[in-house]
This record gives C-alpha cells, structure tokens and sequence, in this order.
C-alpha cells in the first residue's frame, strides 16, 4: 500500500491543553518542545486533550469552522443566509453556491483543524518512550480520532492524503492524495486497532466525550457504510457496516431520549442518546483576541435568527445563517410534525409568540421563511466566569446518536444480506419516538404503512427517515454525495448551474498545493475512486 506521509505545517512545538475540573475545559498554557515533554501519563494526557481540542474549534485560520454548516448548506436542507448585503460572509456564500475556490477561507478553515487534529493525535500514536495499559488507552483514543479527522476531511474533500507520522519540510513533495480503497484501509485498520484497547462503558460526568469502544464500533460502522456505497454498493462491506453497528446496540448502553424536543433543549448534553457529541463549555472566558482557542460553539450566534425582537421569552437575535429551504419544510410528512417543530420555525410561527421578525433584515436571496433552531440561541445562555458572552454560548454538537446508529444498521441489513423485517423493526423504534411522547398512536404509522401509502420502498423510506430525523445536523449533503443522489433538481436553477462533478468535493487550499509543488491536487481525479 502506498501510504503518503503529510503534516499541516512541520514544526516542533505543540499547545499542550491543561486538564481542569472537566476534561473539555482546555486552554493552551505553554508551547514545549515535543521531545522533551512526553514522559509521563499526565503528559501524555493532556497531549490526548491536544488531540480532541480541534474538535471543538468554530474558528479558524481567520474564519468560521463548521462541519454542521458543509454538510448543509450545500444540499436541499438550508442556505447560508447571513445579512441582506452580498458582503456577509462571502465564502459561505461561494460553498452555498458552488461557487469555492482553493482560496475560500471558509473550507481552509476546516482543512486546518482536521491536519491539527491529525498531527497531534499522531504525536500520541508515535511515542515509543512509555508503555502502560493507560498509555495503550490513551494510543486508542488517539487512533479514533486520526481516524475521525481522516474520515471527516475525506467527507469534505474527497480521498486524501494518509498521515502516520510527522513529516517535515524535505518530504512535501512526496505529498499526494490517497485512492479510496487505501484511504478506507487506513481508516477501518485504525479503529481496529483502537476498539479492543477502549475503555468498554460509555465516560460520563466529567470525562463525558471521551470516546469509549462503542464510540468507535459506531464509527467503524458508518465508515464501513460510507465505502459500501462508494464501492459500487458492496454488499459485504454493508455487512461488514452491519456487524459493528449491531455490536452498539447489541452493547445496551444506549437508548432513544423520549422526546425528540428534548435532544436539542436548552441544557441538555450528552444523553442515553450520545454515542459521540463535541463538547463545549463556558467556563473558559474568551475574547475576540483568542477566538481561535473558544470553548463555546458559535453555532447559536451564527445561526441564531436574524432581526427577532428583543422580548422574545426563549430566544435573542443572531446572524441568520443557516436557513432552511422549503424543500426541507416540505419534507417532513403531516404526520411528522413533532419532529419538524424541534428542527425549524417559521417567521410566522414566531409571529404568533407576539414577536416579530425583521424580514428586512434576512438575506432575500436565501430566505424562504424558516428558520433552524436545533442550535437555538437561548437568553439563558451564561457567561460565568468573563469573557465575551458571545462567544461562551456552550451547546455541544452532536456527531453520531444511537437514532443514526438505528438507521444505519437498518440501512446495511436492506443493502447487504441482512433481513428487511429487522430493519423496518429498527426503523420503527426511530419513527415511533419521533411522533411525540406519551399516547402517540394516532400520529405513528410504522415503516410498512409508511412504504404502503407513501409509495416508498423500503430504501426511500430510510432515505426519508434520515433527512427528517437528523435535519440541520450537517449529514445531508454527505447522504448524498455517498448514495449518489446529488442531482441538480435540488436546487435553485441558478446554484443548478454551478454545480457539476468536480464541485462535489471542495478543493484543497492552494497554499498547501503551492507547498507540495503541485503533487497534492486541487481536485481529486475519478481514478482515486477505483
């Protein structure tokens, strides 16, 4: 296997995160040469939080970062909004209209914290000088998320390069993308090694968010998913898919939340749901001066809804980005309606609480009456210990819950050798939940009714119960890349008309093609697919 070696930047320093009262409560303190820093478990430790501390970055490189947004705002669920001037944000703007370039700050952004993610997980992975079963457990966490960054930026820009190891200047050149089969190989193979070395029970109170054996089951399995479809609908590796995601449920540490409203309720984090969410805290002040270092997720002040009136009893104005389209409003069925009132609201539904919204203040072109409130900006939010309130807002984000875990291993069984009745059972447990709690049984029709009705066969009806179930999450545009769905119908004729094979996958920042010298493409070639 030809296995590239790549770093974002070679240098041999890294921020070191202190370990506070939580285990996300992080803030670089000191800048330690690496071979002198790693010689002990403590050390190696707060290296681990290095490790998981891009995770939670929604700025960088002079930018907003945000998974959740590239995995919208590209497809049929939302638009970038922002303000009514063509000047706000532009690069959101450019993603949203297929219009990026390999100078977009925006998706520059994102591919920095990924290779961040990567090379400190790699300073983890690569240290020889202790050993220890804890150290061995540290090692696993670091290969999940090497892992996880890889896949995340492989969703984002299609196959790239596979880093094991720090590499410096003098190796650039050697820098090329991956094909797909050794990039999923690389991928699989780590959290492999990861998931026999995890701690078996889920962490919670202050260790929530650490990744746990399941957490990576959960993760394997949507790889395996993922390659599947990109393999030309495998049907052994949608039973390979099937295997680990059965192996979470079948572990019994996680259960639906009753209330689909509750995922997203003020306060609540890391419930019998979460399999893997990003944390954030408020208890680490930040300012405009560091806001590449903020613990808060900015989600709630970017998507909050733009022009709301002050007095509204949940909810303070934000900058309106992240606007759900009415394909997506459309999308839930009559009897969906629980589930759509916890994802959007609509101008005139907030009208109706005695508040209007300012529609001159929305950006026309993008709006079409609805806004997104999984990443609610709450008046309740706090920040106790100084800095900016703005940037203190903490809801952590949700990356994998057991609802995915569910439909995913719906969705292998029906493509692999699996039983279509054990997936419409697991199908159920999601559509039942999302009818609303208590005696819903006139708002519930199970999956066969649902496919009897509808027309749906039993694919579309996963395919339907995915885009609902996890609207506004930044899964969308990636369900439709990987099942071949994109398809210029979703959208608008005049952002139909940018969008062609090669802006499927945005293109690599051109200072690090320029670094490369040319050997790591813009753009991946359709013979990396193969």
């Amino acid at each position: 296997m030809k296995s590239m070696k790549f770093i974002y930047i070679a240098i041999l320093v890294v921020f070191i995160s202190s370990c506070q009262d939580e285990f996300i409560e992080t803030e670089p303190q000191a800048t330690i040469l690496e071979d002198n820093y790693y010689q002990s478990e403590e050390q190696m430790f707060r290296g681990l939080i290095a490790a998981y501390d891009p995770l939670q970055w929604t700025f960088a490189d002079g930018a907003w970062s945000s998974s959740v947004m590239l995995g919208e705002i590209r497809s049929d669920n939302a638009n970038a909004g922002g303000d009514p001037s063509d000047g706000d944000q532009p690069g959101w703007q450019a993603i949203d209209d297929f219009l990026n370039t390999s100078l977009t700050l925006e998706s520059q952004a994102f591919w920095k914290k990924g290779w961040w993610g990567v090379y400190r997980a790699n300073l983890i992975i690569n240290n020889d000088k202790l050993s220890s079963e804890v150290i061995d457990e540290y090692k696993a966490e670091a290969k999940f998320l090497r892992a996880f960054y890889h896949f995340d930026m492989f969703r984002t820009f299609g196959p790239v390069p596979i880093i094991d190891h720090v590499i410096l200047e003098n190796e650039y050149s050697e820098i090329e993308r991956a094909n797909l089969t050794e990039l999923f190989e690389f991928i699989s193979n780590d959290l492999e090694e990861a998931i026999p070395l995890l701690q078996e029970a889920k962490y919670t109170g202050s260790l929530a968010g650490r990744v746990s054996r399941t957490t990576a089951q959960a993760l394997l399995g949507k790889v395996y998913l993922y390659w599947a479809d990109l393999a030309n609908d495998d049907p052994n590796l949608f039973d390979q898919a099937a295997t680990h995601l059965n192996n979470v449920i079948t572990s019994g540490q996680y259960q639906l939340v009753d209330d689909y409203h509750q995922l997203f309720a003020f306060g609540v984090k890391n419930s019998e749901e979460s399999v893997f969410e990003i944390q954030h805290t408020n208890a680490v002040p930040s300012d405009w001066g560091g806001a590449e270092f903020i613990d808060g997720n900015m989600m709630t002040q970017l998507c909050g809804i733009r022009g709301l009136c002050s007095d509204h009893p949940e909810y303070e104005a934000g900058w309106g980005f992240l606007l759900p389209t009415e394909s997506l409003n459309s999308h839930f069925l009559d009897d969906d309606a629980y589930r759509r009132t916890a994802s959007i609201i609509s101008a005139t539904e907030l009208s109706t609480d005695g508040c209007n919204v300012d529609l001159a203040e929305q950006n026309s072109a993008d709006f079409d009456g609805y806004f997104q409130i999984k990443y609610a900006n709450y008046k309740d939010y706090t920040a106790p210990n100084g800095g900016d309130p703005v940037l203190q807002k903490d809801p952590n984000q949700p990356v994998i819950r057991y609802a995915d875990v569910l439909l995913m291993y719906a969705e292998a069984l029906e493509r692999g050798s699996g039983s279509s009745g054990e997936a419409m059972e697991h199908i159920d447990m999601v559509r039942e939940r999302a009818a609303g709690p208590g005696d819903n049984s006139g708002n519930f029709r199970d999956t066969q009714q649902l496919m009897a009705e509808e027309g749906l066969t039993l694919l579309e009806a996963i395919w339907y119960e995915r885009r609902a179930e996890f609207a506004i999450e930044g899964d969308r545009w990636f369900d439709l890349v990987r099942s071949g769905r994109v398809d210029n119908n979703l959208f608008s004729a005049q952002k139909a008309s940018n969008l062609d094979q090669s802006r499927i996958y945005l293109p690599i920042p051109q200072r690090d093609i320029d670094n490369t010298g040319g050997s790591l493409t813009e753009y991946p070639s359709a013979e990396l697919f193969n």
